[in-house]
């Protein structure tokens, strides 16, 4: 009777385990794991509000379509950290697509909301993001974006 019992034991943890690996999607590259690493510390960083750690993960060289140099992106995420007294977001990736395991397009969606000092007190949004990323000497980095609101063409 035991044995039966480990046995059943057995084949549930194994069944188990094959069911975890299937949610997970299976095995993933791993500069898909670097760069989900580097999605997982920017969303940190911009929650702890370190505007430094967001840029440092930005390319010198970004440009955008909407001619936003890294400066001007680093001038938007002081505003924003400026006017929330918190943040907090959700990100969904959509998709990575790692091209020759140098460069990366990166598709995801992120529900954001903080706490200021309007009537509310609370906003909230969601976006659409398609990131363009480069493997950098020691890091990917970011050397293109667009966006736009849930329900829109990202620009």
């Amino acid at each position: 009777m035991m044995a039966g019992v480990r046995t059943l034991s057995r084949i549930g943890v194994a069944s188990l385990a094959a069911v975890l690996l299937v949610a997970c999607g299976g095995e993933r590259s791993a500069p898909e794991e670097e760069i989900r690493a580097w999605i997982d510390a920017v969303h940190a960083a911009a929650e702890d509000k370190d505007r430094r750690a967001i840029v440092d993960r930005i390319s010198e060289g970004y440009v955008d379509g909407r001619g936003n140099s890294r400066d001007d992106i680093e001038n938007t995420i002081r505003v924003m950290f400026l006017r929330q007294s918190t943040i907090s977001l959700f990100p969904t990736i959509d998709s990575i697509e790692v091209i020759d395991g140098t460069a990366a397009n990166v598709a995801l969606t992120v529900g954001m909301a903080g706490t200021n000092q309007s009537a509310l007190g609370l906003s909230a949004d969601a976006y659409r993001f398609e990131l363009e990323l480069e493997r950098g000497d020691s890091d990917w980095l970011l050397i293109s974006a667009r966006w736009g609101e849930l329900g829109t063409q990202p620009e």
